[in-house]
Parts: structure tokens; C-alpha cells; sequence
């Protein structure tokens, strides 16, 4: 365990504790192996049906959503979450929507590919 005190701006002063496990980073990722890889939490299990979505991926939209008709490719701008996976995806059309899961896309091309492997 690790214990900090720590002040706010406003002068409150509160002790942060931390598990050894939380701190210690996997492999890292990068050039420069700059950004670590975190090992997500045990008791963090997707949802049943979520897609596990990679940055650059290719999907389409399932649903009619606000500004792209169903049926719109997109491209996937940020991967996100660890018990519910979500996604920014920016679509063909120019629209860029954000918290996006498997209930409004479906994966196409080399995405769809991967996905249909590991099930």
C-alpha cells in the first residue's frame, strides 16, 4: 500500500491510498516505450455481446443515430472503458459521435475478421 497527503487548492488535506497493484504498469507501447499498458482490474469482465474494438478499426452504424443514417462506415477515434467498452467513432459522412458500444456498431473488414476468431 501507498499513502499520500495530499492538499487541494481550497486547503483540505486528505490521505490517498493506493494498492501495490494499481501502480505497477505492464509492458509500455510507443517509440520510446513512453505510455504504459495497464492490466485490467480482475473483476473488470465486458458485458455479454461487447465488442473489444481497436483504434483504426472499420465499422458500420447498426442504428439510425443523430446525423448518420444505419449503415455509415466510420472509423474508430478512441477505444474506452474496462466493464463497459465504448467507442468515438468518426463516421464517412464527417459526423464524430462519442460513447458508442455494440447495441450501435458492428465491426466490418479486418475488425470483423479478428472478432469472429476469438469466439
Amino acid at each position: 500500500m501507498y499513502r499520500w497527503a495530499v492538499d487541494t487548492p481550497r486547503g483540505h488535506a486528505f490521505v490517498l491510498t493506493v494498492c501495490a497493484q494499481m501502480v505497477q504498469p505492464g509492458p509500455t507501447i510507443g517509440q520510446y516505450g513512453g505510455v504504459p499498458i495497464w492490466k485490467p482490474h480482475s473483476l473488470s469482465t465486458p458485458h455479454e455481446g461487447q465488442l473489444d474494438l481497436k483504434i483504426g478499426e472499420r465499422v458500420r452504424a447498426s442504428v439510425d443515430l443523430r446525423g448518420v443514417p444505419a449503415g455509415t462506415e466510420g472509423v474508430v477515434l478512441l477505444a474506452n472503458g474496462f466493464n463497459w467498452l465504448r467507442h468515438r467513432i468518426l463516421f464517412d459522412n464527417g459526423v464524430e459521435i462519442g460513447d458508442l458500444d455494440h447495441r450501435h456498431l458492428e465491426p466490418i473488414g479486418r475488425a470483423a475478421k479478428r472478432l469472429a476468431k476469438r469466439r
